[in-house]
């Protein structure tokens, strides 16, 4: 069994130790095992720490059958072999020990901070690189909720309450009010924020709740029937404050407004752009109509249909589909054949209700030629395929296939 100094003081860095064990992991990563340590190992939702030992950095921390595996980078091993019996030192990360602890602890009393107020359980909780997670018990949260959960949690960090971390016995476990049950019988280990949070936790933490710093919630969402909150604590919070003051900056420049005037602005320019977008859409509206009757003045006539055949170079699949459709509502006996070069050929298929040419019929056809798929009705059909063809070939070819489809429908 491996000694837990983390246990003992959560701010110690530098420890010397004996090796017991080495070996390598089945992923062929080596490790050792020490006769204490002070590295805390992954659980609970908290992260290993890491660090060196003699130089060899740490890159990963487990326990295994009551041994704390330390997992070591093989290039810094070959360099300084470790060896059972060895005497060594070892240094944790302590920006990333003491970040940790901030986020662990602020989880702690973000939790008692909602089951206290909304009777909302924790029954999730990530600690990751950047944000941190919990799940609650609770159907959806509203602005109002989470300023008091926040109000309440930074009022107990403020106070700079003192926090307990120790070994109980059953007799007073049975006495204290738990925030939750432990998950293990034995060697239950408690962490206390005095007269606030009573939690079974294996995790480190620190002697007051003022080093957490400010504790801000930062989004939310529905998750499996409960809600998914992100937060962050300590230097965390401060980071992310600073990056939204600089979002926050950047905008009132480029805005030219202050900064509490940015929502009205933002307003404002977003109903310009709904406006500005309705003009445009009805003038591309405008533009496709002009463009149809364009194509019908220079439509050719085939046995008495109006054919327009053209090519277009990257001509987007559904404004094809309307100028054919406009045409072919504008002017009956017509046949639209689009054929569409870009990274695919794309083909649009139109007639107007006066011909009795079956044109996804056609485009079947004229599919293979293209590697393509697609499909319609009789009056609209339209596909797209990869093809060596250019659109200009595969057009005389469906030019050649009308002729002898108009042939078929006239009966001479």
């Amino acid at each position: 069994m491996t000694g837990k100094l983390y246990y003992d003081d959560p701010y110690l860095r530098r420890f010397t130790a004996t090796v017991l064990e080495t070996g390598v992991e089945a992923d062929g990563t080596p490790f050792a095992v020490l006769d204490s340590t002070a590295f805390y190992p992954t659980g609970g939702g908290q992260p290993s720490d890491l660090g060196s030992i003699n130089g060899v950095r740490v890159v990963d921390v487990e326990e295994v059958e009551d041994k704390i595996r330390h997992r070591l980078d093989q290039a810094d091993l070959e360099k300084t072999k470790l060896a059972p019996g060895n005497s060594v030192t070892g240094e944790i990360d302590w920006e990333r020990r003491f970040d940790h602890m901030q986020q662990h602890t602020g989880q702690h009393i973000l939790s008692a901070a909602f089951e206290e107020l909304y009777d909302g359980a924790t029954v999730g909780f990530h600690l990751g690189r950047e944000i941190v997670t919990v799940d609650i018990t609770l159907p959806d949260l509203t602005p109002e909720i989470i300023e008091t959960v926040e109000g309440l949690a930074n009022r107990i960090v403020f106070e700079n309450r003192p926090i307990d971390c120790r070994f109980v016995e059953p007799e007073e476990l049975a006495a204290m009010p738990l925030r939750k049950p432990p998950s293990v019988t034995e060697n239950i280990r408690i962490v206390t924020v005095q007269d606030f949070d009573y939690s079974p936790c294996g995790g480190t933490h620190p002697a007051y709740t003022g080093e957490v710093g400010p504790i801000k919630i930062l989004g939310y969402e529905r998750y499996k029937g409960n809600v998914r909150i992100d937060f962050v604590c300590g230097w965390r919070t401060l980071g992310a404050m600073t990056a939204k003051q600089t979002v926050l900056r950047q905008l009132s420049r480029q805005l030219t407004s202050g900064e509490h005037e940015l929502p009205d602005k933002v307003e404002r320019l977003l109903a310009e752009r709904k406006e500005l977008n309705a003009t445009l859409q009805e003038m591309k509206q405008q533009f496709l109509h002009a463009e149809a009757e364009t194509l019908l003045n220079d439509a050719i006539t085939k046995r008495g249909t109006l054919v327009v055949a053209r090519t277009f170079a990257d001509r987007p699949m559904q404004e094809l589909q309307r100028l054919a459709q406009r045409m072919t509502e504008r002017e009956p006996s017509a046949i639209a054949l689009f054929v569409s070069s870009g990274a695919k050929l794309q083909v649009v298929f139109a007639r107007g209700t006066a011909v009795g040419l079956d044109v996804n019929n056609m485009l079947k056809s004229v599919l293979p030629l293209i590697n393509g798929k697609g499909g319609g009705s009789p009056a609209l059909a339209q596909g797209g395929g990869v093809s060596e063809m250019s659109a200009d070939a595969v057009l005389d070819d469906v030019m050649q296939k009308l002729e002898i489809e108009l042939v078929q429908i006239s009966g001479m």
